[in-house]
């Protein structure tokens, strides 16, 4: 089940990144599982990962050959997390950036390894590694599509985004695809993401705008508030431009390029919480006049995770003292009831801390009834403001959940 249309859009190539999938039936035959971006000596890579103590082996891997520059290839996994396998997972997720490496001429360091999948469990490397040869020779600019149904596990369909501006008569073009359906929650986004762009960017602002993008994308969604070992999004920037190195940040073109990549993580995010498990409502949570954009986030998220707020909004119920009761408990030093407002779309139903006068029941069940909801907050302590993506809670995420390993 998922909400809304999300049509994969049609992608322009970004050049000197092309992509290819291959199955390798690490957990079903036949299915796409192995995917490979190849990127053009002298790209650049950043990466935000996730924050989980049980860190995947794959996630550790990526981070030590960041340190190194000079990323060639990405390779992703689907169907096995190769998470909490210990030294024989490290040593697997090594051992597939060697073999790559070896096949495509390029040093180990040079290749990022990415698993989503059955936490627990070891890759089965025989199938994997043989899969390698097909995964290189299937690489092509027009890959997005096809990468982005190798990398679902639970997701119901592909995740892609694009943006493109002109810049001195340059067309720059930023490409994204993403998965991610369950286990979402920030610290990073529970997902996987890779975004590509051919503009030259230096590597201290790329760092910097990936840290940014997710921060205003991926690291403000909700599914369930469960965190995975493997998140991982990744900042690709090609160089296949004539343009110049981006190098200041208070440049007309970063200024351009920072909104492409932003816009296309934030369709990426709403991507994942429309396809959300069992998901049959798209909700907004907008919190205004907050002290700080930290406190904003909090209620957002105290909303966002409430058991009972999802559930009302999977029964379509215009409960909303539910809604106050999770305003109310979130971790808000000095929260004044009296000055908080509350709306449903844009009928107001607490004014002042109270009931609002105007509110009726059916104006709520009227907002309720829709598939995209949006629930605006005004904390009345200052002048932040944030924004929150989440679903509501059905049967159908349960069932999901508990056939998940079958």
């Amino acid at each position: 089940m998922a909400v809304g249309s999300y049509p994969f859009p049609n992608m322009s190539p970004v050049a000197g990144v092309k992509l290819g999938s291959t199955s390798a039936g690490i957990k079903k035959p036949g299915r796409q599982d192995v995917v490979l971006m190849e990127l053009a000596p002298g790209s650049r890579v950043a990466g935000v990962f996730t924050r989980n103590v049980f860190c995947a082996a794959p996630v550790a891997v990526c981070k030590q050959h960041l340190q190194s520059g000079a990323i060639r290839y990405l390779l992703t996994n689907s169907g096995n997390a190769n998470a909490c396998t210990g030294d024989e997972g490290l040593a697997d997720a090594i051992k597939s950036c060697r073999q790559l490496a070896e096949l495509a001429g390029v040093e180990a360091v040079q290749v990022l390894p990415f698993s989503t999948g059955v936490i627990g469990e070891r890759l089965p490397m025989a199938r994997l590694l043989a899969a390698l040869p097909a995964a290189l020779e299937s690489v092509s600019d027009d890959g997005w599509e096809r990468a982005a149904k190798g990398i679902m596990t639970t997701d119901t369909r592909a995740k892609g985004a694009t943006a493109q501006f002109q810049h001195d008569g340059e067309t720059i073009v930023v490409n994204g695809i993403a998965k991610g359906s369950g286990m979402i929650k920030p610290n990073m986004a529970t997902m996987l993401g890779y975004v590509a762009t051919n503009a030259r960017v230096s590597q201290s602002l790329l760092e910097q705008l990936a840290k940014t993008a997710a921060d205003q994308s991926f690291n403000r969604i909700t599914v369930d508030g469960d965190t995975s070992t493997n998140d991982s999004c990744v900042l690709i920037a090609s160089g296949q431009t004539a343009l110049p190195e981006i190098s200041d940040a208070s440049s007309e073109l970063f200024a351009k390029l920072s909104a492409a990549v932003i816009d296309v993580h934030r369709q990426l995010a709403h991507c994942i919480v429309a396809d959300g498990e069992g998901a049959t409502k798209f909700v907004t949570i907008q919190v205004e006049g907050a002290r700080d954009s930290r406190e904003a986030v909090t209620v957002g998220y105290s909303v966002a995770h409430s058991p009972l707020v999802k559930t009302a909004l999977f029964a379509s119920d215009p409960n909303w003292g539910r809604i106050v009761a999770a305003i109310g408990y979130a971790d808000v030093e000095g929260l004044t009831a009296e000055l908080v407002n509350v709306w449903l779309d844009d009928v107001q139903i607490v004014a002042s801390g109270c009931r609002a006068d105007s509110y009726t029941e059916e104006q709520g069940q009227a907002v309720m009834d829709k598939e995209d909801i949006l629930i605006r907050i005004d904390l009345g302590r200052g002048s932040a403001a944030e924004t929150v993506w989440t679903t509501d809670l059905s049967h159908d995420y349960i069932k999901i959940n508990a056939e998940y390993r079958s």
